[in-house]
């Protein structure tokens, strides 16, 4: 079996464009927390730097105006990355809820078949059973006329003789 059968997700995926892989690596990196320790490792490694080891020759002195334009900036493309992550989540629900209701419908379908055909079962089961109690019915009626005791009082069957 090394040929694998392909599932919808791998399909959908194999034709994303490279702008929406992208979108999609960014925001599974962006919302994680190795994503989130190394923005304020970052952040602090820029402070010190600024601050104390290059306090003379700073580019970035306290109030740090240039780190401030980087994180407005960075705010703004995670915005439009998530935007545009989140319209291909909503897509891709959309995609897979209308797959899961294709497959009610067969499974309905089917549903109504097999119950179209039980039904069908228990009616012949139903007829038999009266064919069954009919011929049991006449059988004993049969039976029951070969044993009926005779005008003159004895009780005999209709192979015995009278005597």
């Amino acid at each position: 079996m090394s040929e694998q059968r392909k599932t919808w997700h791998a399909a959908h995926k194999a034709g994303l464009s490279r702008g929406q892989r992208a979108a999609d690596i960014m925001r599974n990196g962006m919302g994680s927390w190795p994503f989130v320790g190394s923005f304020i490792g970052f952040m602090i490694v820029w402070a010190l730097l600024n601050s104390a080891v290059l306090a003379a020759h700073a580019w970035d002195p306290y109030p740090y105006i240039l780190l401030n334009l980087f994180l407005s900036m960075l705010a703004g493309l995670q915005g439009a990355i998530l935007l545009i992550a989140a319209k291909r989540q909503d897509a891709i629900a959309a995609a897979m809820a209308q797959h899961d209701y294709d497959t009610d419908l067969q499974s309905k379908a089917e549903i109504d078949r097999l119950t179209t055909i039980n039904n069908q079962q228990l009616e012949i089961l139903r007829e038999l059973r009266q064919l069954a109690g009919a011929r049991d019915g006449a059988r004993d009626g049969a039976r029951d006329g070969a044993r009926d005791p005779a005008p003159d009082g004895n009780d005999r069957t209709d192979g015995d003789a009278p005597g």
